[in-house]
């Protein structure tokens, strides 16, 4: 006789079901075999999920002859000690020391020798994906029940230990189900972040600051040390727009898998801000690995990669931003197959002219060569530099800026003009997945940006003058268009070009 029981497998983002069948051959030595492409952790299992039967007083597995686990389907990888209950579970059913009905729940959780549920990662996605499939109960590990509970419309079943749970299963108690979050509560939660008004000055870095937040445009920020640029990006983070729920999922998910969701916070409601060092790998960055998880900047998505020092990257590293810049989207290819994960976020990068910094100093003089000064500013490749919607100066503040003590704009104020701007694009793409004017095609870019005649012959002046690519004369439009929805204007004015030109570095 075999039983069946219902899990799931983690690929990427998605979540599939697995069927974890168990079956005992009575004959013959004892054996206890996982099969169905195991990674190290499942096969290891079975010993896991024997101690914990064996210690929380039911019969081994070592008593009961030749012991098979299939994990269906078959040529899907398995890479996690998620299975241990489901495992454990079976082989109760199988051996008749339990009957329950297994039909829409759905069992995930390591176990320790004892029988005691460990949480484990990417709960959220096999949840959500559960309730797609129309599974009415989950029984997780409780450490990861609050996790679990931030989908509505199915039962979370918290586990403390394998004895509680089959108990429960045989109906002698009854194991109250996990409370869905209050998610109201969850977004009304705010960290203290930098406020625009407490930097002195640099109000051309904040106009373009202001600009990339409203319609999710990268920034590089070059200028000398101390001039402002990492304190600009920090507060950055203080004017972006609230995360949607459907955001904070999306970002919630990704958190989830790659282990990084904290305990205390099931969803996350503020948008990332991932600062990794310049000493970071390529596999770091981008994600990757024997199963590939996601990297910084699938950590950022709907946020801010913020790379200080950015002439610091090595060079290979630095090029694999190319494709997540153009697509939003970061490829993983491996041996064992190919994972896409989502990358849509905001790039601010800050580096300094030179190796000393002060080549656009006028105050200090500079000590480095001029092959120096090239081979410095040539790190950054001509396809990355193109990906870069807003190019902008960052001078060292006079004596008389850090003086003043008059108070900028704070960020609550400028916040509200870029979340009324993010509503107009949100009623301009909302028959598409587009969330910002900068993931605009060319197509759409034709259908919500019209051109008058003199804002055509300022970009061709601009085009002819600076050399732009294409590329970049695409992502010009898509800036002015940005300018205009922050100035509440349907149509985009020569002004909003003639500012968009000003955000792109002069090159001899």
């Amino acid at each position: 006789m075999s039983s069946k029981v219902f899990s799931a497998a983690t690929i990427g983002l998605n979540s599939e079901i697995v069927e974890v069948e168990v079956d005992i051959l009575s004959q013959g030595l004892h054996n206890f075999t996982i099969v169905g492409l195991p990674d190290a952790s499942i096969k290891e299992s079975r010993d896991r999920a024997s101690s914990a039967i064996k210690n929380s007083g039911f019969k081994p597995p070592h008593q009961c002859g030749r012991i098979t686990v299939n994990l269906a389907p078959a040529d899907l990888p398995k890479n996690s000690p998620i299975y241990d209950v489901p495992i454990a579970l079976g082989f109760l059913l199988t051996s008749k020391q339990i009957i329950f009905d297994v039909e829409n729940k759905l069992f995930l959780g390591e176990l320790s020798l004892d029988g005691k549920a460990r949480s484990v990662q990417g709960v959220l996605p096999i949840v959500l994906m559960a309730k797609e499939k129309n599974f009415h109960q989950v029984y997780v590990p409780r450490d990861n029940a609050k996790e679990a509970s931030v989908v509505d419309g199915i039962e979370i079943i918290p586990i403390d230990n394998l004895y509680d749970l089959v108990a429960h299963l045989k109906k002698e108690i009854e194991i109250t189900k996990y409370p869905n979050v209050n998610k109201k509560l969850l977004f009304k939660k705010q960290e203290n972040m930098i406020d625009m008004a407490h930097i002195k000055g640099q109000d051309h870095a904040k106009r373009a600051l202001e600009i990339a937040a409203a319609g999710g445009h990268n920034v590089i920020m070059n200028g000398p040390p101390g001039s402002g640029k990492t304190l600009l990006a920090k507060a950055m983070a203080s004017i972006l727009p609230k995360l949607t729920l459907r955001e904070a999922l999306e970002v919630t998910k990704i958190f989830s898998i790659s282990g990084n969701l904290s305990k205390k916070d099931p969803l996350i409601t503020q948008r990332p801000f991932r600062s990794p060092h310049h000493s970071a790998s390529a596999v770091a960055l981008v994600g990757g690995g024997t199963y590939p998880k996601p990297g910084e900047i699938s950590l950022s998505h709907r946020g801010v990669l913020f790379l200080d020092e950015f002439a610091e990257f090595p060079k290979n590293v630095m090029e694999n931003l190319r494709q997540p810049l153009e697509d939003g989207v970061v490829t993983v290819s491996r041996a064992k197959g190919t994972l896409n994960f989502p990358a849509r976020f905001t790039l601010v990068a800050a580096m300094n002219p030179c190796p000393c910094g002060n080549a656009t100093d006028p105050e200090k003089v500079c000590s480095c060569s001029a092959s120096q000064v090239v081979k410095y500013q040539r790190k950054i490749s001509g396809p990355i530099l193109d990906r870069i919607d807003l190019q902008i100066e960052v001078p060292r503040l006079k004596f008389e800026k850090l003086q003043d003590d008059s108070s900028g704009e704070h960020s609550e104020e400028i916040r509200k003009r870029i979340e009324k701007a993010r509503q107009i694009q949100k009623k301009r793409f909302k028959n598409t997945s587009i969330i910002t004017n900068s993931e605009m095609s060319s197509n759409q870019l034709k259908e919500s940006c019209s051109l008058d005649k003199k804002s055509i012959e300022l970009l061709r002046i601009a085009v002819t003058t600076m050399g732009l690519s294409a590329r970049s004369y695409y992502r010009l439009i898509k800036i002015a268009r940005t300018i205009a929805d922050i100035a509440e204007e349907d149509n985009i004015l020569p002004a909003h070009i003639a500012e968009s030109i000003q955000y792109r570095f002069k090159t001899d």
